[in-house]
């Protein structure tokens, strides 16, 4: 079920009238039935693998609440006999135990993941290696990726393991742990939340609040408006140069890395602004994703700023597992003796960074044109903290340069190029014809034909284009804005003024909306993730 479909208008306008109609204890009751029933119009046999994913963590969970309950009864009980050595002794022995409970769980569903979603991925390598000797291979299989997959199972995984830290404790109704891991708007594409901070305002009731409720659905609004307004109607001019890539090289490639730019932040802004206005109106806080990232002087800053719930994710439960665990402690102390105390840091956050980047760039999908894209990111990061010093000496030189708004321009025009330069490999999907359309942009051939129109035979007419431009100056401008103030507080002070503005967003989605054949819109990018 599409956000873009009626279908789901539909639904939505159904799920929130139960929801505030059975407002109460049992509330978030309503809310899972709602959340299973629209996951289950991705199939039966979807919903089969998130009923699996829910009981596993919900026995895990439970066996690591209760080691946890054990442990801390034993010393508890035992403070007055037991030394300090043999604290330390019993809790490291109690640790493992809980290390190999948590390690069976996330086996068990990232094996899951791992199956249905890098199969096909594992066996088209394989087979290549063996077609460089002769060989026949195998047969590449075709399974089932139920949908969201990816998301509900590193959220759910980041529980467990917040459960074996200790940070939260186990939850003890399955039902509410089956809400956490299924709730509907987050289920497509994020934010990837955390237990603490959703948990709190998921199950607990919420009436009927008209301020929160039109907070949401002007957010809805807005989201769909980007989704719709323009990142479908770029979509159009995307499609005509990706369907012949060699004919569009040259210049073309440049204009392609801009407008992919545009696309994917409207989309995915706009699928997270309607994820979290669905959740706001219903009084259930979500966490932000973005925070107006093509702003960003620099890559490293770039990703603190775009898909932040990923990025806390990889960072929590990969980067710093990684650097911390027993052999990297060792590599650090090997490397200290011999190349120093800064180089033995860096190796090792190196390190992990090339190992979280792998599996940052895997995670978006089985195909090494990601897994490139990953390691990319990774190395200009890593190149960027190398030249730190350098950094610091030039801007101790030009001091000025620090307050100046054209070099600040500069740094964020030059960051937005290079992430979009990376990602084109999302664009082309093949590694190969990526580096050949970069070395392209080196001709320069092109760029009489566009500036001479040659965007209008691109799909687009000159409607079109007016409205993508219109519409990417009211993003902007909405993003200057809100880094200021919060812009729907300030209409809110003006009922009159946010009422004509929230309808003429609406008419705008109705009227100039890129829906496609049949007004079938155009699945969100990251619905494929």
């Amino acid at each position: 079920m599409s956000f873009t479909s009626y279908t789901f208008i539909a639904f939505l306008g159904v799920m929130l009238l139960a929801y505030f109609l059975t407002y109460g204890k049992r509330q978030w009751i309503t809310l899972l039935v709602g959340s299973y029933i629209f996951y289950a119009f991705a199939g039966l046999d979807c919903l089969a693998f998130i009923l699996i994913t829910t009981l596993s963590s919900y026995l895990v969970s439970r066996l690591l609440g209760r080691a946890i309950g054990r442990e801390r009864a034993f010393l508890e009980a035992n403070k007055e006999t037991l030394d300090k050595a043999q604290r330390k002794e019993y809790k490291a022995r109690s640790k493992k135990k809980r290390f190999r409970i948590l390690l069976c769980g996330l086996f068990f569903n990232f094996g899951i993941l791992a199956v249905l979603k890098y199969s096909a991925f594992a066996v088209r390598n394989v087979n290549s290696i063996i077609g460089l000797f002769g060989g026949k291979g195998f047969d590449v299989p075709s399974l089932l990726l139920p949908l969201g997959i990816s998301f509900y199972t590193f959220q759910t995984m980041g529980y467990l393991i917040d459960v074996y830290r200790g940070k939260v404790a186990p939850e003890r109704n399955i039902a509410k742990l089956a809400l956490f891991v299924s709730f509907f708007p987050q289920l497509v594409q994020g934010p990837i939340s955390l237990y603490s901070e959703l948990a709190p305002s998921l199950y607990e009731p919420h009436k009927f609040d008209l301020k929160k409720f039109s907070f949401g659905m002007q957010r809805v609004i807005w989201g769909y408006f980007k989704k719709l307004v323009i990142a479908d109607r770029v979509l159009i001019a995307m499609n005509t140069m990706l369907d012949a890539p060699e004919q569009y090289g040259g210049a073309y490639v440049l204009l392609l890395i801009v407008l992919y730019s545009v696309q994917i932040y409207a989309d995915f802004t706009g699928g997270i602004d309607i994820t979290i206005g669905i959740a706001e109106s219903m009084g259930i806080k979500l966490a932000e994703n973005f925070d107006r990232p093509f702003s960003s002087r620099s890559t490293k800053e770039y990703w603190r700023r775009w898909h932040i719930t990923m990025g806390r994710w990889f960072r929590e439960y990969i980067f710093v597992p990684i650097a911390t665990v027993k052999p990297m402690l060792k590599l650090n102390n090997f490397c200290k003796n011999r190349i120093g105390v800064k180089a033995a840091s860096k190796v090792v956050a190196y390190t992990a960074s090339i190992v979280t980047w792998f599996v940052t760039g895997i995670w978006h999908g089985a195909a090494w044109n990601f897994i490139v894209w990953g390691l990319l990111n990774c190395l200009i990061i890593m190149v960027s903290e190398s030249l730190e010093p350098l950094y610091k000496k030039f801007h101790a030189r030009f001091p000025k340069l620090a307050g100046n708004r054209f070099y600040g321009g500069f740094c964020a025009t030059r960051t937005f190029l290079l992430m979009g330069l990376i990602r084109s490999l999302d664009c082309y999907r093949n590694v190969a014809t990526t580096f050949r359309m970069w070395g392209s942009m080196l001709t320069f051939r092109g760029i009489g034909e566009i500036l001479g129109g040659g965007i209008l035979r691109l799909g687009l007419d000159l409607t079109d284009i007016v409205i993508i431009l219109c519409g990417i100056a009211v993003m902007y401008a909405v993003s200057k804005i809100s880094a200021k103030t919060d812009v729907r507080e300030s209409l809110y002070e003006r009922p009159v003024l946010s009422a004509i503005l929230t309808c003429a967003l609406l008419i705008c989605v109705i009227m100039i909306g890129n829906y496609g054949i049949g007004y079938d819109a155009s699945q969100f990018i990251y619905d494929q993730f």
